[in-house]
């Protein structure tokens, strides 16, 4: 992805790291000082953490395009439930398969985050035609 001239290499702010979780599909962490957090250091969630924490300088600036993508989208999802109650108005109608490209569109950009990062899309990201048992 070209156009990351601008974006800060410094390391990821907790507010990022944060989004970065929601956005790869993974639940939040909660404070590490809780003495709860030692499981995730097992896991997937580990790794993500570990990769978050050890981003070299071209990565970190490559993450931070990839979130200034995903905040529009994710704000643009939002706000089309305005429209969600008007189907037709004089010249303007709604197209009802909005919601459903918006997030699309949004669900496939989270997980291009993921595929860089190189972590497996989290629970909240995970394919959901499949059900484990």
């Amino acid at each position: 992805m070209s156009g990351t001239v601008g974006f800060s290499d410094a390391p990821l702010a907790e507010a990022e790291k944060t989004d970065l979780r929601r956005f790869c599909g993974y639940p939040a962490i909660g404070a590490a000082a809780s003495g709860e957090g030692s499981w995730r250091f097992f896991t997937a969630y580990g790794s993500f953490e570990w990769r978050m924490n050890n981003l070299s300088v071209s990565e970190l600036v490559q993450t931070r395009q990839y979130l200034s993508q995903i905040y529009p989208l994710e704000t643009a999802l939002l706000n089309v439930s305005a429209g969600l109650d008007t189907a037709e108005a004089a010249v303007w109608r709604r197209n009802p398969d909005e919601m459903r490209e918006r997030a699309a569109l949004f669900a496939m950009w989270r997980r291009r985050l993921c595929g860089f990062l190189g972590v497996p899309a989290g629970p909240d990201l995970g394919d959901v035609s499949r059900v484990v048992i």
